[in-house]
């Protein structure tokens, strides 16, 4: 069976959880029936793979993110409809071409909508309409609809009358042998085990990040929030505002794997603003740490924590919650978010719901 999935910047992995997500369900695949081809954005990759840990690479001479992806979607849809037997689409953008491939062809075409992205506040009004309008055409269209998280499973069971598989995201990739090197790492940051929080993420307003920013400023507890600063106006603003405070420490996006795990294992807390989207990779990359999580009180962080991590909806809960002292709470938070990790977010689970997507009727 030959399976093209479509949607992201490609592989190898180096950008976001999309990407991630192909990487491991390709690299997981151990059938010799099972044939994956990944398309990927000639834009993106000066070192070109036609074939990575056993998929067929395509490359589209387009950017996978922007307007471009629209198209980018749609030419990939195109092109693997005549060589694949199953379509795995990661998001929603090119969805519009769906009514017309319906025309054409009757091949199995998956479709994991992602995280509602009609409803970000990163998107302009037009775009959001669009977006929302795409979404629909998939949920019609698709055979099958995946949502990532049983938040977004419900929304589309409520909006659109259909039910959805759900399937998450792994997170056992972050672990790793740090080859002895906790000390050097947090000496190299000024870091004492347990003497810092930690916050990871896209330097956006959805992922409250000055609210978390503030909370800390008031506790006067150390911060190190690690993000991508210098991309936005945003981001920017906040850096200037923040990095000459004491007991804040911006740090620049991290892409090396044993740093993040020694800053990952030694925090106090592990801090997860996001209020939009489904489940987040960075969040089930760090509850396998075992250390308490604090989440933004929305449904999807409550769904992927089972409602066992502590929830803050405003920068005052927050500080109360950095303030309760209960050292058996705390500890209780941490095995528990480890526990739902490896018994929900591992990539040999994910890829075997994919593959059993594939084969069913």
């Amino acid at each position: 069976m030959k399976v093209a999935i479509i949607g992201t910047v490609g592989v190898p992995a180096n950008y976001g959880g999309f990407e991630t997500l192909v990487e491991n369900i390709v690299r997981q695949n151990r059938s010799d029936e099972l044939e994956y081809s990944v398309y990927c954005s000639s834009k993106n990759y000066n070192e070109r793979h036609w074939v990575y840990r056993g998929a067929k690479v395509v490359y589209i001479p387009l950017k996978a993110n922007g307007i471009q992806s629209i198209f980018y979607d749609v030419f990939s849809v195109l092109h693997a409809l005549r060589q694949a037997d199953v379509l795995l689409v990661l998001g929603v953008s090119g969805c519009c071409i769906l009514p017309f491939v319906r025309l054409l062809s009757r091949k199995r075409i998956i479709v994991n909508i992602d995280g509602l992205e009609h409803r970000r506040d990163k998107w302009n009004k037009w775009i959001r309409k669009f977006l929302k309008f795409s979404e629909a055409l998939a949920v019609k269209y698709a055979d099958v609809i995946v949502s990532d998280n049983k938040g977004i499973q419900d929304y589309v069971l409520e909006e659109y009358g259909k039910k959805s598989a759900l399937i998450e995201y792994g997170g056992d990739h972050v672990i790793c042998d740090t080859n002895n090197m906790e000390e050097e790492i947090l000496g190299k940051y000024q870091l004492s085990e347990n003497g810092y929080s930690l916050a990871l993420c896209r330097i956006e307003p959805e992922n409250n990040v000055e609210m978390i920013l503030r909370a800390f400023v008031a506790s006067g507890e150390l911060l190190i929030f690690i993000g991508n600063w210098h991309n936005s106006e945003f981001g920017r603003r906040l850096k200037e505002e923040y990095e000459t405070i004491s007991n804040i420490k911006l740090l620049e996006s991290i892409y090396d794997i044993k740093v993040l795990n020694v800053l990952r294992t030694y925090c106090k807390f592990y801090l997860h603003g996001h209020s939009a989207g489904g489940t987040n990779p960075s969040l089930v990359e760090a509850m396998y740490f075992g250390r308490p999580v604090l989440a933004f009180n929305v449904v999807y962080n409550r769904e992927t924590t089972e409602g066992k991590a502590g929830y803050f909806g405003n920068e005052q809960e927050l500080i109360a919650l950095m303030n309760e002292d209960g050292e058996e709470v705390w500890k209780r938070n941490g095995e528990a978010m480890r526990e739902i990790a490896y018994r929900r977010y591992c990539w040999n689970v994910i890829a075997n719901k994919y593959e059993r997507l594939y084969l069913k009727n």
